[in-house]
């Protein structure tokens, strides 16, 4: 009975501490929560690996759920399977490079806010407070906000 126990615990606590990306229903934003991510073309290791993700916080769209893996997409319309464990459910933008230029980050959420960065189109950063069309953009403590039209990562879905 004492083994019971222990396994319904143990398996109970399983549950509680997987990853928040993991137990969301899909569509949902989630970001690559390790420095290197297979995307693969099935829902199981045994399904060959079509890329090898190495950006971690690279969002990524989660479009199903099987057991334990996620169809994703990527920002350039790729999708796949990844196992939830390499998935977080942190925000995180992408600069897009609409313009090739970079993209201004805003001391305030305001067009006419003074720039105090700029973000190379590519560069990937955390998002928080997103109203209207703008979000707080992180890139390693350097913050400033970011019109949602020049990040991947925050569109609403349906």
């Amino acid at each position: 009975m004492r083994i019971l126990a222990f396994i319904l615990v143990a398996a109970s606590g399983l549950s509680l501490s997987a990853p928040a990306a993991a137990q969301q229903e899909p569509p949902y934003w989630a970001s690559i929560d390790e420095p290197e991510a297979r995307m693969r073309t099935g829902p199981s290791t045994e399904y060959p690996t079509m890329w090898i993700y190495k950006r971690e916080k690279l969002p990524v769209k989660v479009l199903a759920r099987y057991k334990s893996w996620r169809k994703v997409e990527d920002h350039e319309g790729t999708q796949g399977w990844m196992h939830a464990r390499l998935l977080s459910a942190s925000r995180s933008g992408l600069v897009l490079a609409t313009s090739g230029k970079p993209v201004a980050m805003r001391a305030l959420p305001d067009a006419n806010a003074k720039v105090i960065w700029l973000a190379e189109p590519g560069v990937v950063g955390s998002l928080t407070l997103c109203e209207k069309s703008w979000c707080l953009f992180d890139v390693t403590g350097r913050q400033g906000y970011i019109n949602i039209t020049d990040v991947w990562g925050d569109e609403p879905l349906k």
